[in-house]
């Protein structure tokens, strides 16, 4: 009879044992933060107790974005799929769960959830339904483990994470990095079109503190004397620093050089060829990200 009960002891333990590990915050720990609310980028936030974090993310850009980012506090020891299930809240057992993606979990790198999935997962919690991963944890020697998303106290931050994607910037970094500019003949005066796309520039220079350098280079045609044209070049420089000094951007940052009417791009024989010579080129740099 002992040795009846130590087996079935046993075999209680390793059934115990076996039984898929939960990761999901309760009632009292469920949280939604807006950690970036800004015209270059929107995160909502969700601690997961235990596991880590997960956040959806949106940048300025020409087109609508949207990734979800699960960060555990373990790094993935392995690349594996994993399967992205909506479930019911706890307190509504009776609906039923449906599948929402496959999705790929890399060696070493976050799981990332992009697009029209990630959309769909934020209309899940918006319904009250918890986005939840599957998948084999190394850790616990291949385990089956789940890590939920909780949908309590989620829409009142999700509409705020809208209204932070609405004024998202319709340009991104890489779109204003590197711009040529051009000049009216003889002036320190830039086309339409030139102000137009500086306006841009600046507008995103003050959304985003991790500009850390700007190179300011300009050029003129070959008309006149070598002299004035340098002149010209440094006086046109030396505004455009100014105009980037008004934003904020500390001196240090900003780096300048009139070329005056050397290294031309196109032929300085026709009124063309000048128009495009006659040129400022701006690029950004930003702080590396850690």
């Amino acid at each position: 009879m002992r040795i009846l009960l130590l087996i079935a002891g046993l075999a209680l333990s390793s059934v115990t044992w076996a039984q898929p590990r939960a990761y999901i915050a309760n009632l009292d720990q469920s949280l939604w933060r807006l950690t970036q609310d800004s015209a270059i980028e929107c995160r909502l936030e969700h601690p997961i107790p235990s596991f880590g974090t997960g956040a959806f993310i949106s940048h300025a850009g020409k087109s609508v974005n949207l990734v979800f980012a699960l960060s555990p506090l373990r790094a993935q020891a392995r690349t594996q799929q994993a399967s992205l299930v909506s479930q019911p809240p706890q307190w509504q057992p009776g609906r039923g769960a449906h599948n929402l993606a496959k999705v790929t979990f890399y060696q070493q790198f976050d799981a990332m959830v992009e697009q029209q999935a990630a959309w769909v997962m934020l209309d899940e919690l918006s319904q009250g339904r918890w986005p939840t991963f599957y998948f084999e944890d190394w850790y616990r020697q291949g385990q089956m483990t789940s890590v939920g998303l909780s949908s309590v106290n989620f829409r009142a931050r999700y509409a705020a994470f809208l209204d932070c994607q609405a004024n998202l910037l319709p340009y991104s970094f890489e779109d204003i990095a590197f711009s040529v500019l051009n000049y009216v003949n003889n002036a320190d005066v830039l086309t339409e079109h030139s102000n137009q796309r500086l306006a841009m520039i600046a507008q995103y220079i003050k959304a985003d503190p991790n500009i850390k350098k700007v190179d300011i280079n300009t050029y003129t045609d070959s008309f006149g004397t070598a002299y004035h044209n340098k002149q010209l070049s440094e006086k046109r420089a030396n505004a455009i620093k100014n105009y980037f000094l008004e934003l904020g951007l500390p001196e240090e940052s900003i780096h300048l050089e009139g070329h005056g009417e050397r290294r031309p791009i196109a032929d300085n024989r026709d009124e063309q060829g000048r128009d495009t010579n006659r040129r400022l080129v701006i690029s950004l740099g930003t702080k590396l990200a850690i």
